[in-house]
């Protein structure tokens, strides 16, 4: 909302926010605005945190508790879900310089971009979002470089070490009709990963609870506890490299670190996973040895994603190249003695 007023990126000089009633560097206004199709049906502190841009949440909350927010000139609570035609008063939000970073606009590669979706091929290292230490991810990225885009969500999740598939929807009702999709197990996605061990069975189930946890020092985990989540994934061996596996992961249920629990948990590390994996093999991996090249991320990457399409009610499967590190670090592997030099996977 460009006429709200947005932070210089100047360091605060203290930890707690300051009072709405101190100066910025712009004079914010009463905003009045129209909700359209595509934005019913979400609360309104959704609506309000993504209008607002940059303004703290403590900010947006306050601001609806005292009142001064309106939809068709009545008081609302944080829980009402606004509906096509709605007028929303914004009142003017006045905040003290502090730092907020702001997105620097990226595009990523693109497997599929029409009105309703937006598919992307994520690198490794990069969040999908911001939080937990991170400032700003691809979701925040991508809409500073569409500032005109009145809509885009994530539909799902990839660890920020995780490389591949990721899909966003450009409409609400693609967001609510792929969720549905996933909640009902209609939707297919298939991970490759390198594990250090010798991998025997050629296609085996692994049904583990999970439960996540958080650490002392503030660090999301999961572990495998038998009151927790029930969870499925379906491995597949693709080809063996001496003393690693390659292996294809469908998940039938989509926990946090799902695949990498249950990989560490039946004694099959994923190479470079730094929260589950074998921390003395991934520092020496981190090094040429003269045999194979050094490799410095976790080796899973998001390859495969079916789906009905939302509009045309198509089914998409859509693919993505293995990154040329994973791809040389396989080859530098290979003996020579078996494999396949195509790499028939991609």
């Amino acid at each position: 909302m460009k006429d709200l007023a947005r932070f210089s990126g100047k360091a605060p000089e203290t930890a707690k926010s300051t009072a709405l009633s101190q100066s910025t560097t712009a004079s914010p206004q009463v905003q009045m605005l129209t909700i359209s199709e595509e934005e019913a049906g979400q609360r309104i502190d959704n609506f309000l945190l993504r209008v607002c841009k940059g303004v703290p949440k403590s900010h947006i909350y306050r601001v609806l508790r005292s009142g001064e927010v309106r939809v068709n000139k009545g008081r609302i609570d944080q829980t009402y879900k606004l509906v096509d035609g709605d007028v929303v008063r914004v009142p003017p939000i006045r905040v003290a310089e502090r730092a907020e970073p702001t997105a620097p606009g990226a595009e990523f590669k693109i497997l599929l971009e029409d009105n309703h979706l937006l598919v992307i091929d994520k690198p490794a290292g990069v969040a999908v979002h911001g939080g937990s230490g991170v400032s700003y991810g691809v979701i925040e990225q991508l809409r500073a470089s569409r500032p005109d885009a009145k809509f885009l969500e994530l539909v799902h999740r990839l660890d920020r070490d995780t490389s591949g598939i990721l899909l966003l929807a450009k409409k609400r009702s693609a967001l609510t009709n792929l969720h549905e999709q996933m909640r009902d197990g209609d939707t297919d996605k298939r991970y490759l990963t390198l594990v250090h061990g010798e991998w025997k069975n050629a296609r085996q189930h692994v049904k583990l609870s999970l439960h996540k946890y958080t650490t002392a020092d503030g660090e999301r985990r999961v572990r495998v506890q038998d009151d927790g989540q029930a969870s499925h994934t379906i491995f597949s061996l693709r080809k063996t490299y001496g003393e690693f596996s390659l292996l294809e992961a469908e998940l039938k249920t989509g926990r946090t670190h799902q695949i990498r629990v249950h990989l560490s948990a039946s004694g099959f590390p994923i190479v470079g996973d730094d929260k589950y994996g074998d921390f003395p093999l991934n520092k020496e991996l981190q090094k040429a040895d003269g045999k194979r090249i050094a490799f410095k991320r976790m080796f899973l990457h998001a390859y495969q994603i079916s789906f009905i399409h939302p509009e045309t009610g198509k089914q998409i499967t859509l693919k993505a190249k293995l990154p040329p590190e994973c791809e040389k670090f396989l080859k530098s592997l290979e003996t020579g003695e078996t494999g396949d030099s195509d790499m028939q996977y991609q």
